[in-house]
């Protein structure tokens, strides 16, 4: 599938983006299995505070589970381990959470998120991502609002308290 992998993406920069919230991400050897790989395959994977993707792992596989973890309060991210699991709200939010982190990095863009999120196969009523983002994700919105993340010329995100 042609999506953006790691091995083409800066990741120092990633890495930089995620830890300033307090998640490491660790590069595993491409002959190993992910760790914490709900999806299996190259699709990046959890386990605590630890996301792991290999140098195939598409860029939007290790944005989604990490907006996942963003998400997520300590209590969650104590227990978890693979599945990342939340409502379909979460879900909702996790994709537009990833699209609009995607415009922190320098050589990444929040179109070039939805482009792949596309090419993997996220489906969306509306037919695309695009359309989704720009015409029905009032819901998403509300929900990053609702748990202290707001969208104005940068993303400010505030992590979740422990409740």
């Amino acid at each position: 599938m042609n999506v953006v992998r790691l091995a083409n993406a800066n990741i120092a920069e990633i890495r930089s983006l995620f830890y300033s919230y307090g998640l490491q991400i660790e590069l595993i050897d491409s002959k190993h299995a992910i760790p914490g790989s709900h999806w299996g395959d190259e699709e990046a994977g959890l386990i605590k505070n630890t996301l792991y993707a290999r140098t195939d792992t598409p860029v939007h596989s290790v944005f989604h589970e990490a907006c996942h973890w963003l998400l997520m309060n300590k209590e969650r991210k104590e227990k978890l381990h693979t599945n990342a699991g939340g409502t379909m709200m979460e879900e909702n939010a996790v994709c537009y959470l990833q699209i609009l982190l995607a415009d922190e990095l320098n050589d990444f863009t929040c179109e070039q998120m939805m482009q792949d999120m596309d090419a993997w196969g996220y489906s969306f009523r509306l037919g695309s991502t695009k359309a989704w983002f720009e015409n029905d994700a009032d819901d998403a919105l509300a929900f990053l609002h609702a748990h202290s993340i707001a969208h104005d010329e940068r993303v400010k995100l505030l992590l979740r308290p422990s409740t």
